[in-house]
């Protein structure tokens, strides 16, 4: 378990609203879960760009596995993954969040000792051996679900080319009307249910009462 003398906090504000991917310490954990992952496979270090895209499609791994028939989309909903989250619902700007903030975050895994970068043509990144000793001490369920997640998402996104990859991204993170998402007709449905039921609240459109005049009433 990650606690806060593991890592520091980044000079993030907290919030009362905690979001999980807002935090720093969380996110770093998902990082170094995805890095170990990487090294028990024997994938090779990776650029900036190609961690950011694992980064984010590991901890959201039903925008990769669409078909409802996928034996390894059926492990993942057991393992408590769920598409009908609102949070995929956006995953264009979530994927553009997240990737900012990737590069503050390998800052601090480097600063730790947790990953190291290398250079061969490009800069790389990978998980160091105490790096690796320390993602083996996460117990929670969650860390659990996020390897199963790697080990399969991982596995399909290294036979992409890095302009492959690119692609995919950004159709996997576009939800529309033809997204090839099962649950993206229902998100859109819910996001215009609840569209249409503000509009029809006649509390809203409600002007508000007058207030009474000042002073004694005649």
């Amino acid at each position: 378990m990650i606690t806060q003398s593991t890592f520091a906090r980044g000079g993030e504000d907290s919030s009362p609203v905690v979001v999980p991917e807002d935090d720093v310490i969380f996110r770093l954990a998902q990082l170094l879960l995805l890095l170990a992952a990487l090294d028990r496979v024997e994938h090779p270090g990776l650029s900036l760009e190609r961690l950011g895209c694992y980064d984010f499609l590991v901890a959201n791994p039903l925008l990769v596995l669409t078909d409802e028939n996928d034996p390894e989309r059926k492990r993942l909903l057991m393992a408590g993954f769920d598409g009908r989250a609102l949070s995929y619902a956006s995953p264009a700007h979530r994927f553009t969040t997240r990737r900012e903030r990737l590069q503050h975050d390998l800052a601090l895994l480097v600063a730790y000792g947790l990953a190291a970068p290398t250079v061969d043509r490009s800069v790389l990144y990978a998980v160091t051996p105490a790096g690796v000793e320390l993602a083996s001490r996460f117990t929670a369920v969650y860390a659990r679900s996020y390897r199963l997640s790697a080990d399969i998402v991982v596995r399909r996104l290294r036979r992409l080319s890095d302009q492959k990859l690119r692609k995919q991204v950004h159709a996997w993170t576009t939800t529309g009307r033809d997204s090839p998402r099962p649950e993206a007709l229902d998100l859109l449905d819910a996001i215009d249910l609840l569209k249409e039921s503000q509009a029809d609240d006649p509390w809203l459109d409600k002007p508000p009462a007058p207030r009474p005049p000042h002073g004694p009433s005649a």
